[in-house]
């Protein structure tokens, strides 16, 4: 057909269609195209698809599994716990305290959905249209310019550290797989629970709990409208809006978190009015060292020992350390132990600014310029850390119940110049007198009556022992000598010479060192004569538990600071029961005992009666070291036990001529023992005398049987240790008359 007949057969219109002359795809090629494309288009939708799942499969690896995500346990806090219920100290990496759901006010969920998350409860993990804003936002932008966490999502951030914390796809895909997941696994009032109890609010603290107590020194369920908007605001960012530390920023953010709430319809405009100018009040940053800082922190060594036997961890587990500490009593002992070590501190500086020789003695002062010290000394300038063992006067106090070994107080230094040197525990410093009860009962319990004489003059001699070669000349402290002493007498008033000549003539060097041990002092004793004087040194803590054992009749218990270990759900892990051992027999003890009572009544310690007014049955020994570098006073009541020691961390520097520790450290005892008694009521109690105690007229001077002419005095002697001889002095005018076995007289 030619060109002609193809025009001719062509059907009107078609040209108009077809320009070309083409002819129209058949119906059957047509829906071959539109296959094909639907095909390219399935296996691209396939191929992202399976891509997508195996990059989420890949990103999933290192999630949170199901069994995580049920096993919420987040880091606690665990709280050291005083015997009368209040929290003295919290140890913990993250300072957090969990509560339930329903402890969390209205106004505090209120106040965070209104700014983190309005559609909370409507979502299912990830809000899909804050997603869709976020997306066109920050395309519009080229930049991360806007986020769309939920609260499920920041929850999950903020457990699960594989999550990660930079803004990147990958971790925003993680985030809501997790929050997801979460959704799944609790219910929307378990979630926000979980959030309120692990976000973290500045300071250290974690969750609502910890960060009311911290800002406001409440409960969280005691918070109000405002404070609840206050704790949200910070969240953005705890540091930048801290209430301590930038109350102008968090008052703004404050009044942020307020007015979203009155768009969400949670609060009236005119209760946001009443509201917006109220200013910001919160507690301040302190900078103390907390509550009985030297208690805590032997609490806490101790406990760091039971984390592996337990299987616990101390610093986020959540425990509850139950310790034997009476805040009350500590309080009280805080409060008298520094104004008088301040007191003693006036003394030893006065003595120092009115003699430069002084201060030559104890500090170079060529590293120091004499000027700069005395600065430091009036306290115009700091104290050098370097001069603080040589310049600051420190102590340690200890107060025990003599029957269960519960350490009820602690002080290990001074509080205004808090250390890690726990001086209770870890001082060894020499104890003088004190020491001399562990001497007087190494005698007793080689069977000497307390009646025993000794000559109270001077000797002096060169021990040929090996451990000492030293000239030993001992002297009492008031220069005195006299005839012959009892060990009553002596120990009433520390009579030196009589204990020296107890070590020549009673008892061993060698027998001193093993009574020590069996009162259970740790620290290493020489045997050596001069120990009678207190030369070996001795740990505060111990020679007060070795003191308390008198009282308790020679049962040493050993002094313990924990009484129970619980965890976060209340099971105990561990109770502690402190070890008791029969160390003297019970009427040695009692021998010893009323020899000390002698040192409070009318002796070295009589100061405890006339001028502190203490009243009560009470028995103890003064102590003072060689240049006045140590004072002591340990003593107990039937009930409890005290030890006190002053001085100087350097033991070369003196607290200052006739500090003694009957002027220094004596008062810190009579005070504390005397409010203590009367703040608690204490019964009054005294000890009983043991039954092999027997109590008898002696001759006041000769200590023998007394006969019809003798001065007499009452004594008391364990049974079979009686005087076994008759005075031979008092006999009347004629001595043949008279036989002093049977009391009579012959004519």
């Amino acid at each position: 057909m030619d060109n002609e007949a193809r025009k001719a057969s062509t059907p009107a219109g078609a040209e108009a269609d077809h320009p070309r002359g083409e002819h129209p795809p058949a119906p059957s090629r047509l829906l071959e195209g539109w296959w094909v494309a639907f095909r390219n288009a399935f296996i691209t939708i396939v191929v992202l698809g399976t891509a997508l799942v195996t990059y989420l499969f890949y990103l999933s690896r290192d999630l949170p599994s199901i069994r995580q995500l049920q096993d919420f346990s987040p880091a606690v806090a665990t709280k050291i716990i005083s015997r009368d219920g209040k929290v003295i100290a919290e140890l913990f990496t993250q300072k957090r305290v969990l509560i339930p759901f329903s402890q969390m006010p209205l106004d505090v969920r209120q106040a965070l959905i209104a700014v983190e998350d309005s559609r909370f409860y409507d979502h299912w993990g990830v809000s899909m249209r804050d997603f869709a804003r976020a997306v066109v936002v920050n395309l519009a932008s080229l930049s991360y310019a806007e986020g769309f966490s939920s609260i499920t999502q920041q929850l999950a951030r903020n457990l699960y550290d594989t999550i990660g914390f930079k803004k990147t796809i990958t971790r925003k895909l993680k985030e809501m797989l997790t929050a997801i997941q979460i959704e799944r696994t609790y219910t929307k009032n378990e979630v926000m629970e979980m959030y309120l109890n692990s976000i973290y609010f500045g300071h250290g603290t974690y969750g609502i709990q910890a960060a009311a107590k911290e800002f406001f020194s409440i409960e969280a369920r005691d918070l109000n409208l405002e404070q609840s908007a206050m704790l949200i605001s910070v969240l953005p960012s705890p540091a930048r809006f801290s209430p301590k530390v930038h109350p102008d920023r968090a008052f703004r953010r404050r009044n942020l978190v307020l007015a979203a709430m009155v768009d969400r319809g949670y609060l009236e405009e005119y209760e946001y009015e009443g509201l917006r100018y109220k200013p910001i009040d919160v507690k301040r940053l302190e900078s103390s060292a907390g509550f009985a800082p030297y208690f805590t922190e032997h609490v806490r060594r101790q406990m760091e020992l039971e984390d592996e036997r337990l299987g616990i961890n101390l610093y986020r587990d959540g425990l509850e350390i139950h310790t034997t500490l009476d805040s009350r009593m500590q309080a009280i002992a805080t409060k008298v132990f520094m104004e008088e070590i301040l007191n003693n501190q006036r003394v030893l500086n006065d003595a120092l600014l009115q003699d430069d020789s002084l201060i030559y003695s104890v500090i170079d002062t060529l590293l120091f310029p004499l000027d700069s010290v005395k600065a430091m000394i009036e306290g115009d300038i700091p104290i050098d850390d370097r001069l603080k063992d040589r310049l600051l006067v420190q102590g340690a106090f200890v107060l025990l119940e003599n029957d269960t070994g519960h350490i009820l107080a602690m002080i290990g230094g001074r509080a205004d110049y808090p250390d890690y040197w726990n001086r209770a525990t870890q001082a060894q410093r020499q104890p003088g007198s004190v020491f001399k009860p562990i001497l007087y009962m190494t005698a007793i319990d080689q069977g000497y009556p307390v009646s025993t004489q000794l000559l109270n003059q001077s000797l002096s001699s060169t021990d040929d022992a090996q451990l000492d070669t030293s000239f030993y000349d001992p002297r009492n402290d008031d220069g005195s000598s006299s005839g012959l002493v009892t060990m009553r007498l002596a120990l009433r008033h520390s009579i030196n010479i009589v204990s020296a000549r107890m070590i020549q003539e009673l008892v061993t060097p060698r027998q001193v060192v093993a009574m020590a041990k069996r009162f259970q002092l740790t620290t290493p004793m020489r045997a050596v004569r001069a120990i009678s004087l207190g030369t070996s040194e001795v740990v505060p803590l111990e020679i007060t538990a070795a003191y308390a054992s008198i009282a308790n009749g020679g049962v040493w218990v050993q002094p313990i600071a924990v009484s129970e270990i619980v965890d976060r759900r209340g099971k105990v892990l561990r109770e502690f029961i402190p070890e008791r051992k029969e160390i003297i027999r019970a009427d040695k003890a009692y021998l010893l005992l009323d020899l000390m009572r002698g040192v409070v009544d009318r002796g070295t310690g009589a100061r405890t009666r006339w001028m502190y007014q203490f009243n009560r049955p009470a028995a103890g020994k003064t102590g003072t070291t060689d240049n006045w570098s140590d004072a002591w006073f340990v003593g107990f009541t039937p009930q409890l036990a005290a030890g006190v020691w002053i001085g100087i961390d350097d033991p070369q520097v003196s607290l200052g001529e006739d500090r003694f520790g009957n002027v220094v450290a004596l008062p810190i005892w009579a005070r504390v023992m005397r409010e203590i008694h009367q703040t608690f009521d204490l019964p009054v109690r005294n000890w009983q005398l043991p039954e092999d105690i027997v109590q008898l007229d002696i001759c006041s001077v000769t200590k023998d049987r007394p006969t019809k002419f003798c001065p007499r005095e009452k004594e008391i002697f364990i049974r079979g240790t009686e005087p076994p001889d008759r005075c031979q002095i008092h006999t009347g005018f004629d001595n043949k008359s008279y036989d002093p076995d049977t009391d009579i007289f012959l004519n």
